[in-house]
């Protein structure tokens, strides 16, 4: 069988995390979300994959090549033009031999979910719960079936949303020649399932488990959970006085200086350089050729690589982009004095605790503040003693 994975997208809402980079190979527990979801079909026995890849496809083909480095077999079918998802799925046409499945690459899903999506009665398509369903297509069902899809709704009719995962047999196709560009000129799947549904002949599957990575403060939960059964594994070194407490991996290469106190769960990269006297708290993951040094502390956060954070830093619940330097004393704030979710430009994250979005290769002068929901573009550059606030754009130089 095969597992069609849609992984075409930028990812409009994840800017500035993916000026550079498909939306698919975001970092989280310092793995692209794409090989969480490609390790866990693998462990529910799926061994052949197409990736569906457009936009930065380079380096989705790069990382992952022919799959075997994960004992797998990936192809690729190429969507030029993102023209919707009825259309990503019609690129792999030429490539499934029978049954299959399809999967988002934005989300992650269990190992469990996914065989147990393969057993069923195709067409299937996958429902979870949500305590904001008008941000997804709401379903409804009836016996099993899937009676309605309504995208988005302002007012929607339950809790149960389409998660994005499905089992088709080739005859999805026929279906899909049938669809006509929708009014933002996209050939959308759910135009094909509504054919199903008006023959009843679509079944549903509810998930147990479902993470959707669709803004960047959702990163820092999917990047919690991930990193909760992780097993210590130091193959750096750890100078003497250093605490490292419940589950922390330390990459090849890496230091951890004198005075650290770490609390896992903590993944650290490779060749990186942590302290003296830095403290990392829980759900952190710092990505490759980082520096966290001397009195910084770090907490509930996704740093990527090439980032230096190195004096007297506060990060917390934030996302950090590569190739990001930190000036000596600047922090960023995490929490509303009255304690209301924080929004960045206008979304509610629906998190009390959220610091900030930082794109690549931002550049703080010492002492910078930079308040909660904030959003950086890449490549921006700020003077000492700045005061940040609000959205800034790609290669703003703030004086």
């Amino acid at each position: 069988m095969e597992c069609v994975v849609l992984a075409a997208g930028e990812g409009k809402r994840m800017r500035p995390l993916t000026a550079k980079r498909p939306k698919v190979m975001l970092p989280l527990a310092n793995r692209p979300m794409l090989e969480h979801l490609v390790l866990a079909a693998r462990d529910a026995g799926i061994h052949d994959f197409i990736f569906i890849v457009g936009y930065g496809e380079r380096e989705i083909r790069k990382h992952f090549g022919d799959g075997s480095p994960w004992g797998v077999h990936i192809s690729y079918a190429s969507q030029r033009h993102q023209q919707g998802t009825a259309d990503a799925v019609k690129a792999a046409r030429e490539l499934v031999t029978g049954p299959f499945l399809v999967l988002n690459g934005d989300m992650i899903l269990r190992r469990e979910d996914i065989s147990d999506l393969c057993k069923q009665r195709a067409p299937c398509m996958s429902i979870s719960t949500t305590d904001h369903p008008g941000d997804f297509g709401v379903v409804l069902v009836e016996n099993n079936c899937v009676t309605s899809i309504e995208e988005k709704s302002k007012h929607p009719k339950s809790n149960l949303i389409n998660a994005g995962a499905y089992f088709f047999s080739p005859d999805i196709f026929t279906l899909i020649d049938q669809v006509r560009p929708s009014p933002r000129g996209e050939l959308e799947l759910t135009d094909a399932l509504d054919i199903l549904i008006k023959t009843g002949t679509l079944h549903a599957y509810h998930l147990s488990y479902w993470i959707d990575v669709g803004h960047p403060w959702d990163m820092l939960e999917a990047n919690a959970t991930l990193m909760e059964h992780v097993i210590s594994d130091n193959r750096g070194t750890v100078e003497t006085n250093v605490s490292l407490n419940n589950s922390v991996v330390v990459g090849e290469g890496s230091i951890i200086k004198s005075g650290s106190y770490i609390e896992g769960p903590c993944i650290i990269g490779k060749n990186c350089r942590i302290g003296p006297h830095a403290y990392i708290r829980g759900s952190t993951s710092i990505g490759d050729d980082c520096h966290i040094g001397h009195c910084t502390e770090i907490k509930n956060s996704i740093i990527m690589n090439g980032t230096k954070i190195p004096h007297f830093n506060y990060v917390g619940d934030s996302i950090i982009g590569t190739g990001c330097n930190f000036g000596a004393g600047t922090k960023i704030a995490n929490l509303r004095h009255d304690y209301a979710n924080i929004k960045v430009g206008g979304k509610d994250t629906r998190r009390k605790k959220f610091g900030a979005v930082i794109g690549d290769g931002v550049r703080f002068g010492i002492n910078c503040s930079i308040n909660v929901g904030v959003m950086i573009g890449s490549e921006a550059k700020f003077a000492p003693n700045s005061v940040i606030e609000g959205c800034i754009g790609d290669k703003a130089i703030i004086r």
